[in-house]
């Protein structure tokens, strides 16, 4: 009984450390999602900057995604920068659309380094099944800064890079 206590317990550590790398980074959960269709998710902060709260975070849209609905945190507020819309002026709900989302920010709230977050967004996705979209994130926190901004090269994972850019992969839509 004692050594597989041992075994069980020696699994349980080794689970946690190889986990360990993938809660340290700022990310998206869910991290897939139907291309062209509606879709929310949460931008999960885990941690600080070196023991201090973080205090702004910043996510910026990739091209493609029209509307952005950004989640009301009570103690935060939330700021929005524009972009227009260059090319084939899209449709959403029957009105043309000229500019989208380009940033959204929170700020002036505290989260502290020994507790997480979710910043919630809610988006309709481009009709790019197959793609994966890439939110570059910058952490403000009271002492640094993350910046989660890093893109794998083509044909290279995400996992290798020391502040990747939290990344959502469209799926193709149900037949």
């Amino acid at each position: 009984m004692r050594r597989s206590f041992l075994l069980g317990a020696m699994a349980w550590a080794a689970a946690v450390v190889s986990a360990a790398p993938a809660r340290a980074h700022v990310s998206l959960q869910p991290s897939e999602a139907v291309a062209g269709n509606y879709f929310q998710t949460s931008l999960s902060v885990p941690h600080g900057c070196d023991g201090t709260a973080t205090v702004a975070v910043r996510i910026k849209i990739p091209d493609g995604v029209l509307s952005v609905k950004p989640q009301f945190k009570p103690g935060w507020t939330v700021e929005f920068k524009t972009r227009k819309i260059e090319g084939e002026q899209p449709k959403l709900h029957g009105k043309t659309i000229t500019e989208t989302v380009d940033e959204v920010s929170w700020r002036g709230g505290s989260l502290p380094d020994n507790l997480y977050d979710t910043f919630g967004l809610v988006m309709k996705l481009p009709d790019a099944a197959g793609k994966t979209l890439y939110f570059p994130v910058v952490q403000e926190c009271e002492k640094g800064v993350h910046r989660w901004i890093e893109l794998p090269a083509a044909g290279r994972a995400a996992d290798a890079l020391k502040e990747p850019a939290p990344g959502l992969r469209l799926k193709p839509k149900a037949p």
